[in-house]
């Protein structure tokens, strides 16, 4: 005969136990996309914007965010409700379409770990002053090991979190000891002298575009999270990842600012480094090494788990063997970089095509929200339609000018 309260108390153990783990993988799924946006990338960006747009950068970071945010809850809800991966959701809106997603995702986010492994190399070569290629083939084997432990999964979200605190504290001294105008970027944050959409796009195509933009719905949903009972957890993990993001642009923000108010001139060779080496000199520079790094690192991580998300459902070897695929991406990323080099050609017409993965994933959702068949008895809330349309049509026009412009400078 069983104990009702035996019964009862295992039964509120595992409750509890299941908020425990479901509060650190939100957590973990947030700044695992918080994370992937912050690559070499996102601080060679920031700091150019802020160096052409001055206070008024402010601005732009508050657009992007907003129009981040839109994005994100969409797309995070949607994933949870239907229990679907971005390319399951895809396919059944239109069969075929799941695997064209997939491929635009999986060659956009081989093409840009080239370049994340780059930039890990490049970290350690500020850090420790080691050989590039040397610290990348480190990097590539320490992420590596992130997916042959027994819990990959546990194991990837402390490493994003833990990189994530540490860029996060490093960014907030480096731009506590430039002493920016604040008050003035307060100011044109609502009210900007000047206003680049160029600058809204590349933020928007850095933080949710191309595979970043599934990275953290994905991550829920191998944990488990979804139904419509999590939605609210779900909508946190989302809105907490662009926070990081954003707290994290913010403060290289100030910090560049901090330096051109003072009429220092930034090296163009390498924006960021200058910045940090201007601020606090060899410190400095070794600060920004260990951020590349850890903005590296994570990227490479985050673009391999999400890409091999989008094809682990193609075949049942490759659901068996996801983390060697995943060990697979990130060797051929390492090898490509080591012996060939970043492919200038290849980054070019990737980035155009990777243009389109935003407006194309985040519009199929959105139309996938309003069917039976996949969100069953589910009721999508207007406003996040209306803001999640707005994005993709805003998005998709300017990714149709962004190859317009791009695939002739390919072909010179």
């Amino acid at each position: 005969m069983k104990n009702p309260k035996t019964d009862a108390t295992q039964k509120d153990g595992n409750v509890k136990g299941k908020k425990k783990v479901s509060r650190s993988v939100l957590l973990g799924a947030a700044f695992l996309m918080a994370t992937s946006s912050i690559g070499p990338g996102f601080l060679t960006q920031t700091t150019v914007f802020t160096q052409q747009l001055a206070a008024s950068f402010a601005f732009v970071i508050l657009v992007s965010l907003l129009l981040d945010i839109f994005s994100q809850m969409n797309i995070w809800r949607i994933i949870a409700v239907s229990g679907l991966r971005g390319q399951e959701i895809a396919n059944k809106v239109l069969p075929g379409l799941g695997v064209v997603l997939a491929i635009l995702i999986v060659i956009g986010g081989l093409a840009f770990n080239i370049g994340n492994v780059a930039g890990a190399g490049l970290g350690l070569n500020a850090m420790l002053g080691w050989d590039p290629i040397t610290g990348a083939i480190v990097s590539a084997i320490l992420a590596v090991f992130i997916f042959v432990v027994k819990e990959a999964g546990k194991a990837m979200d402390k490493v994003t979190q833990g990189a994530g605190i540490v860029m996060i504290l490093l960014m907030l001294y480096v731009a506590f000891t430039t002493s920016p105008p604040v008050g003035e970027a307060i100011v044109n944050t609502f009210k900007p002298e000047q206003i680049s959409i160029f600058a809204i796009v590349t933020l928007v195509g850095g933080t949710v575009g191309g595979y970043i933009t599934f990275a953290g719905g994905h991550r829920l949903l191998d944990a488990g999270i979804k139904g419509v009972e999590s939605l609210p957890e779900v909508t946190k993990s989302s809105v907490t990842g662009i926070l990081v993001t954003g707290v994290m642009r913010v403060a290289l923000f100030l910090a560049v600012l901090g330096v051109v108010s003072k009429g220092l001139a930034i090296d163009p060779a390498n924006p960021p480094a200058s910045v940090f080496q201007l601020a606090a000199g060899d410190i400095g520079y070794r600060m920004f090494g260990v951020i590349m790094w850890a903005a590296a690192v994570t990227s490479v991580v985050g673009a391999a788990y999400t890409s091999v998300s989008f094809i682990r459902t193609f075949h049942p070897l490759i659901e068996k063997f996801q983390n060697w695929v995943i060990i697979a991406f990130i060797v051929i990323s390492t090898v490509t970089f080591a012996f060939i080099g970043k492919p200038v050609t290849i980054l070019l017409i990737v980035g155009a095509l990777n243009a389109f993965i935003l407006p194309i994933g985040l519009g199929t959702l959105l139309i996938a929200a309003h069917k039976k068949n996949i969100v069953g008895t589910y009721k999508h809330p207007i406003w996040l339609t209306v803001t999640g349309a707005f994005v993709v049509v805003i998005m998709g026009y300017l990714s149709v000018v962004t190859l317009i412009e791009q695939v002739p400078l390919v072909f010179k």
